[in-house]
């Protein structure tokens, strides 16, 4: 098709899935113009800078980045090189309460087979049917399955992904990781048990019990090879700068600190977006054929307000309660989704000699089994490598998060700066038993709240994670990106597969697929 006769698309947000998305459509020929709130693209991959230390906001590792993997296929249509990395080996070292030797994550899955073994006696049956799941569910995503389907085409290549080697996984679609424990016998191991739990929350937002299965086999089996989790060099910043100069070099434009609105519709379905330019502090309106948000289904809802079209796109007018594939339907059910988390986040600029010799780039940390997982109970740690850009020669970085109620940080009443400091005070005090924080050795002290990543990108009071991949809102049962609203798509981690920069590249790639598709068969 001729690139003049391509619709002109608006994207909602420079977060990776939104970049990607964009990058991709403007290597296929389309006008695409990025707007984004912030100072700097990336959202949660974003970074900022103190004191010659870069920090990486939210996200610290990445996925995909091997032969066939999501990165690895994107970047290669769009003809850019990937980023220098580093594979995360421990992918992760996780302590237990008053344990001081950890279970390691190993990325050879032979090495992670004995740790598993010895750390979790009696457990491997269960380990092995979470690999079978994973090798199954990883051939049936890398055939680009549309999940949920939404129109006939949508359907189309959800079966065609299907094969033989696939139908393993499809009487566990409604499962939970807490029934697996069940019938393996297992749900007494309480470390095993607080294990799952701790690394799951931080993968699917919710613990064992709720996880969906599916998509637990594969945020477990991510980890080894051929797969694998990376360290980026430099920050991850660099993710989002390559797809930047690969969407402006096809045509594509960023245009950073430019909030959008509103999502603007008539009966026929989306106009365009309403734009608040925040150095000039006016509104104008920019027209689309398409529109592609890189926001959470609660920004969805509240950007579309009262403008998208009433009608029912199901003929089956005569139900009394709106269906899901409306959009009245859809505000009911995004409505009725649990509360999300939150994350505090202390970053801080230390001197090397912080720093255990052999320190695990990544650590999470249970302190108390009677507590929560979150609200400082809980923390997961990412530290930088000697020479991999993120801290001056002779200093490191240490970033360590905990999952909280985004609630309690809003509301009159509500003692901000001091609830902030107590934060920040216990997450130091517990990281200085594994890390030497004496006063001497820490250089810069910054933290973040709910309230900070609302106002940085927008998001519903600084949610995190998206909506948690339990059962009811995973595959099947998830998030379109195919929005019930004509010319209007979502990408991000509320959509199938979830969070972390590989699951919102998928979704971006599955959106530029049913764009394409559109608009062939309008032509």
């Amino acid at each position: 098709m001729p690139k003049s006769s391509l619709p002109k698309v608006v994207v909602i947000g420079a977060g990776i899935g939104g970049l990607t998305a964009g990058a991709l459509l403007a290597k296929r020929g389309y006008e695409v113009t990025i707007f984004d709130r912030a100072i700097v693209p990336g959202g949660c991959a974003s970074t900022f800078k103190r004191k010659g230390f870069t920090f990486d906001v939210g996200a610290t590792q990445v996925a995909g980045l091997e032969p066939g993997g999501i990165h690895h296929r994107i970047f290669s249509e769009l003809e850019i090189e990937l980023p220098p990395a580093t594979p995360c080996d421990p992918a992760c070292a996780v302590f237990l309460p008053g344990e001081t030797m950890p279970i390691n994550v190993w990325c050879d899955p032979l090495r992670w087979q004995a740790e598993r073994q010895q750390q979790f006696p009696g457990s491997e049956p269960f380990w092995h049917f979470l690999q079978q799941l994973f090798a199954a569910s990883w051939q049936f995503q890398s055939r680009d399955p549309i999940l949920p389907p939404r129109n006939l085409w949508d359907i189309t290549q959800l079966v065609g992904a299907l094969r033989l080697d696939t139908l393993i996984t499809v009487p566990f679609t409604l499962s939970t990781v807490g029934d697996a424990l069940k019938w393996f016998g297992l749900s007494g191991d309480k470390r095993l048990q607080t294990f799952l739990d701790l690394q799951l929350k931080l993968y699917s937002q919710v613990t064992a019990a709720d996880t969906a299965l599916l998509y637990a086999a594969t945020a477990l089996g991510v980890s080894q090879t051929p797969q694998g989790l990376y360290h980026l060099q430099g920050s991850m910043q660099v993710l989002s700068d390559r797809l930047v100069a690969s969407l402006e070099r096809d045509g594509g434009k960023l245009l950073m600190r430019h909030t959008v609105e509103a999502i603007e519709c008539d009966e026929a379905g989306v106009t365009g977006v309403t734009i608040r330019n925040q150095k000039t502090g006016a509104n104008y309106t920019e027209t689309a054929a398409e529109v592609v948000a890189n926001v959470t289904a609660q920004d969805l809802v509240r950007l579309l307000g009262d403008a998208a079209p009433k009608s029912n796109p199901i003929p089956l007018l005569s139900l009394a309660k709106p269906l899901p594939w409306s959009i009245d339907g859809y505000r009911s059910r995004v409505k009725t989704l649990p509360q999300a988390s939150g994350a505090f986040v202390v970053y801080l600029g230390v001197k090397q000699s912080a720093i255990p010799a052999e320190c695990p780039p990544h650590l999470q940390f249970l302190y108390d089994y009677d507590g929560i997982i979150g609200e400082n109970n809980s923390l997961f740690v990412s530290v930088s490598h000697a020479g991999d850009g993120r801290a001056p020669e002779g200093n490191a970085t240490i970033i360590a998060s905990s999952f909280v109620d985004p609630n309690k940080w809003y509301g009159e009443g509500v003692d901000y700066a001091a609830m902030k400091a107590e934060y920040t005070a216990t997450a130091i005090a517990k990281l200085g038993e594994y890390f030497d924080l004496s006063p001497e050795n820490i250089i810069v002290t910054e933290a973040g709240t709910p309230r900070t990543f609302e106002y940085y990108t927008g998001r519903d009071r600084g949610i995190v994670g998206g909506i948690g991949q339990r059962v009811s809102t995973f595959g099947p049962f998830g998030f379109a990106t195919r929005i019930p609203v004509a010319g209007l798509w979502m990408v991000g981690d509320s959509t199938h597969p979830g969070e972390g920069t590989a699951g919102v590249s998928y979704s971006a790639l599955t959106v530029v697929r049913q764009i394409e598709q559109e608009v062939g068969r309008k032509e």
